[in-house]
């Protein structure tokens, strides 16, 4: 990558976009971007110095781009309409246009590579991993699917060029198969982005090549839940450790004595490297535990001692927007989570259960693509159900254009909860402040509801400060 002293990314403020646009830049290249919306993470981009436009113009594309195409690589995510102008020029004069993967996976190249997959759970696993070998003082880098809170961000630095390096692995449009990870986690073969496979078993194929990559003598640690093929496609002498909530679901790895106390679950690792006890997680649910199960072996295999592990676990914060606690009050709890797959809304609202088993759930949720609403409406309904009370927001769109028919109000139907409704953003603004029928509060999704949760956070908190009157 030292050919390209410019570096211009098309979609500079996707999650997985912007770690890399941080790596170049902390490494000496002049980076800049376009994305047609102004987030804090863009903010935050040129905050640190990398120039980012919104609008699609050719005029846009800084002047230093424009005048040294032999120099410059564009990197480009899948997100980018065809219709992009920006897209269109940059292709018609002849630039190196590559894929956010196929830059990762020359990034990674003659690096130990740590690459977490799975349909759901890969960005939480990814950032634990991050997260135990910085903790434990080994010089490590990451690439992150989402702002790690300990971190502070998506991107890890490594202090040297033969550090390892931990990938999130991304099985959208087959990203993930630009890696040859010497261990791998696979957290979920479930059906999603049928947009892109048509059918779950193209899906298992293309996990199937992606573990078929891992490098001789590797490790595969693979979720009980994973489709039976994929331990089949490792590499002859590749060792698989299938790991679980209990001995059963996971004979290699597995948890026992697991306890929820306030907001921590509480559990031994029983592992390859024997058993490490009274492990402390602070980010609940019982598919953290799994997570962190994952990431701990991982670890280990990269020389994280099993004593440093209790301390490193008790340490870990999550990642922003996974099981996010944003506000505790005398009378409510506020909960914020990126879930937008039936299982990850079930494992959520099941966690979420096991920590309040007595209080009302209100689930606040926003569909998260048309397809994937058709896809899976009958598990969404059913994952929904397990709140008190439902209310859904309209399908955030994100890359595509509306179905005929596929609305939110489809999967309002089989919702069996005993309060349900469909509601603007305004209204859920309103009724959060107007209505005391809830305990726990939960914001659902991965579009842009977050944009909620700053005023969500204080009309709760300010119904919950104690009153001065009188």
């Amino acid at each position: 990558m030292q050919q390209f002293p410019y570096i211009f990314f098309l979609g500079i403020g996707g999650i997985g976009m912007s770690a890399l646009a941080r790596w170049f830049e902390a490494n000496g290249h002049q980076v800049s971007g376009y994305d047609k919306t102004e987030t804090p993470l863009t903010q935050a981009l040129q905050a640190e110095g990398i120039a980012v436009h919104y609008a699609d113009a050719v005029e846009n594309i800084p002047q230093e781009i424009r005048a040294n195409k032999d120099q410059t690589l564009v990197v480009l995510t899948p997100a980018i309409p065809a219709t992009s102008l920006e897209w269109a020029w940059l292709r018609e004069q002849g630039y190196d246009i590559r894929k956010r993967s196929q830059v990762l996976g020359v990034l990674t190249q003659g690096r130990a590579t740590i690459a977490v997959a799975g349909t759901h759970g890969k960005t939480t696993t990814s950032s634990m991993v991050a997260h135990l070998l910085h903790h434990a003082g080994l010089d490590a880098g990451a690439f992150l699917g989402g702002i790690a809170v300990n971190l502070g961000s998506n991107l890890l630095l490594p202090q040297s060029p033969r550090a390892p390096v931990v990938v999130e692995a991304d099985e959208y449009d087959r990203s993930f198969l630009t890696l040859h990870p010497d261990v791998a986690i696979v957290t979920s073969t479930d059906a999603d982005h049928l947009d892109i496979y048509g059918e779950q078993s193209a899906l298992v194929d293309s996990f199937c090549q992606f573990v078929s990559q891992i490098k001789p003598g590797g490790t595969l640690l693979l979720n009980h839940t994973a489709d039976a093929r994929v331990a089949a496609a490792v590499p002859p002498g590749t060792r698989v450790l299938r790991y679980g909530l209990t001995a059963a679901q996971g004979p290699d790895l597995f948890a026992e004595n697991i306890t929820a106390e306030g907001h921590e679950f509480h559990f031994d690792l029983h592992g390859p490297l024997g058993v490490v006890p009274s492990l402390k997680l602070a980010v609940p649910g019982f598919h953290n535990v799994e997570n962190m199960l994952a990431a701990a072996a991982a670890a280990q295999l990269f020389g994280v001692a099993s004593a440093q592990l209790p301390e490193a676990v008790a340490a870990y914060r999550g990642v922003k927007r996974r099981f996010e606690f944003v506000a505790t009050t005398p009378t409510n709890v506020y909960v914020d989570d990126y879930a937008h797959h039936p299982r990850e809304i079930e494992a959520f609202l099941r966690s979420l259960r096991a920590l309040y088993p007595e209080k009302r759930i209100r689930a606040v949720f926003q569909p998260h693509l048309f397809t994937r609403t058709r896809d899976f409406a009958e598990g969404f309904s059913r994952s929904l159900s397990l709140a008190d009370e439902v209310v859904l927001l309209d399908i955030y769109p994100a890359r595509e254009l509306p179905l005929p028919g596929i609305t939110a109000s489809m999967l309002l139907e089989n919702i069996t909860a005993p309060a349900k409704s469909l509601q603007t953003k305004v209204q859920v603004l309103e009724n959060a402040e107007n209505t005391s029928t809830f305990d726990i509060l939960a914001t659902v999704g991965a579009g842009d509801i977050d944009t909620l949760v700053p005023q969500l956070k204080k009309i709760l908190e300010t119904k919950g400060a104690p009153s001065h009157n009188g």
